[in-house]
């Protein structure tokens, strides 16, 4: 019980990490379909709740898409796809813009650029032996 700790080290947050554009859109979904379940009630309570949802969501879009910007895009990977660096930022920025509106566009838009980040990441060798959920399986 008093032991010391082990201490582990890695290059990512998990050896041989598992990670997955899909965690993000999932997220981004649920961004999506809060700004859309908002304009189809006027109920304020169920409003609320659904601006709360919208921003948590907006948030793990965030998490998740700096994780795979941290812990799994490479230098090479950054060589290879020159407007990856673009695209991460802006997929951030998109992801502060829906956590502010209630306008469903903007998690559209949102989505579309997590599709994006899954194309390059797809495309990567590293992603073979990662990805939680491959696009052709």
């Amino acid at each position: 019980m008093f032991r010391s700790p082990t201490v582990a080290h890695a290059h990512c947050d998990l050896y041989c990490g598992v990670y997955d554009p899909a965690q993000a859109k999932i997220e981004a979904m649920s961004v999506l379909k809060s700004a859309q379940k908002y304009h189809e009630t006027d109920d304020e309570v169920f409003r609320a709740r659904a601006i709360k949802i919208k921003e948590e969501r907006a948030e793990l879009v965030k998490h998740h898409v700096m994780v795979l910007w941290a812990d799994f895009f490479t230098e090479e990977h950054r060589k290879q796809f020159p407007e990856l660096d673009d695209l991460v930022w802006r997929t951030l920025k998109q992801a502060g813009d829906a956590k502010k509106s209630v306008d469903p566009a903007d998690g559209e838009k949102l989505v579309e650029l997590i599709d994006q980040i899954a194309e390059i990441f797809w495309q990567t060798e590293k992603a073979k032996n990662m990805g939680v959920y491959p696009p052709n399986a």
